[in-house]
């Protein structure tokens, strides 16, 4: 297994009722998140953003069709003590850039990293999520539903 780099990507899905995305992780029942994954040499944050979407919830979306927003918003958080061995020897820090989107979530979601999903309200994700950037993210940029 290579090393990751500490620079990723945090995509949050919300529907057009603004419920929110969340999915338990396979390695951890208690940690709930939104669309992570680290930007691959090469990559752009925003190819990696739409990579991540479809290879996590196997939704295809496309920059022409279903936009990923940019919120500009980049986050330096500590990665979890018993994930550092994924990472360069010394590396304690993780980039994140933000980004949202808003998708139908009637669409079947193909899962290959989590082990369920959630739809649910802003409430109740933030209630949910484990990540404090992810908290502060659907904080933030999802809508309050009307």
């Amino acid at each position: 297994m290579s090393l990751k780099r500490p620079e990723s990507v945090l995509v949050v899905l919300y529907d057009f009722q603004h419920r929110v995305l969340v999915m338990q992780r396979n390695d951890d029942a208690d940690f709930w998140q939104s669309v992570t994954g680290t930007i691959e040499a090469g990559e752009t944050a925003l190819q990696t953003a739409y990579r991540e979407v479809a290879e996590e919830t196997g939704l295809q979306l496309k920059p022409d069709e279903q936009d990923i927003v940019d919120q500009q918003t980049t986050n330096l958080f500590k990665i979890r003590e018993k994930w550092l061995h994924r990472y360069p020897p010394g590396t304690r820090y993780n980039r994140e850039h933000v980004f949202t989107a808003q998708v139908n979530s009637e669409a079947a979601l193909t899962l290959t990293e989590h082990s369920a999903y959630e739809w649910l309200s802003k409430a109740d994700a933030l209630a949910r999520l484990w990540s404090p950037t992810n908290v502060e993210a659907v904080e933030t940029f999802v809508p309050e539903a009307k």
